[in-house]
């Protein structure tokens, strides 16, 4: 697994230093988002650079969410969740979000059991963009949480800088702390 950080060459026929500025500046504010989510909304969070990519991970109570069924938007409270697991992966060079993944979490229990593996879907939120998942979690406690990236299938423009995201990655964050509660929110009427 390589740890450098994927090419941001300006001299390429795709990318100018102006364009490859604009997309920092988009991880910039990406970047801000991630850090208020999980510092100041979430009950535990964290990153850490794996290869080509930032992981970054979020815990926060069950939510509900839209889900779009023939043509319609319904809403689903989470149930007998009780806990909600954000993933963020983010282009390690330039700092932008990484849509189209498959991802993948495994969670351990504070006794030691393995939960999972889940997939991680691609959710829309007014701050931004992430993978998550609803879980009912056993206990409250320090887990371990293990996120697997597969490669993605998308395009990648230029010669150079398109050479990124060609293998799969594990991360592992240990101590996680987990509360488990769940608060419904109904819908706006």
């Amino acid at each position: 697994m390589s740890t450098s950080t994927p090419p941001m060459d300006p001299g390429t026929s795709e990318a100018t230093a102006r364009q490859l500025e604009l997309a920092r500046a988009q991880g910039r504010a990406y970047r801000a988002a991630l850090d208020h989510m999980t510092s100041d909304v979430a009950h535990d969070g964290g990153h850490t650079t794996v290869a080509d990519y930032l992981v970054g991970y979020a815990i926060e109570e069950a939510e509900g969410m839209y889900a779009l069924e023939d043509g319609n938007l319904l809403w689903r409270n989470p149930g007998e969740a009780n806990t909600h697991v954000e993933v963020v992966v983010c282009d390690a060079a330039d700092g932008r979000f990484v849509p189209g993944l498959d991802v993948t979490v495994t969670l351990v229990t504070p006794d030691g059991r393995e939960l999972g593996p889940h997939t991680q879907d691609m959710v829309w939120h007014p701050m931004m963009y992430h993978y998550a998942r609803n879980w009912t979690l056993p206990a409250d406690g320090e887990y371990i949480l293990r996120v697997h990236i597969e490669p993605p299938t998308f395009m990648r423009h230029d010669e150079v800088n398109g050479r990124r995201f060609t293998a799969a990655v594990d991360v592992e964050f240990t101590g996680v702390s987990i509360t488990r509660g769940a608060e419904p929110v109904d819908p706006p009427a």
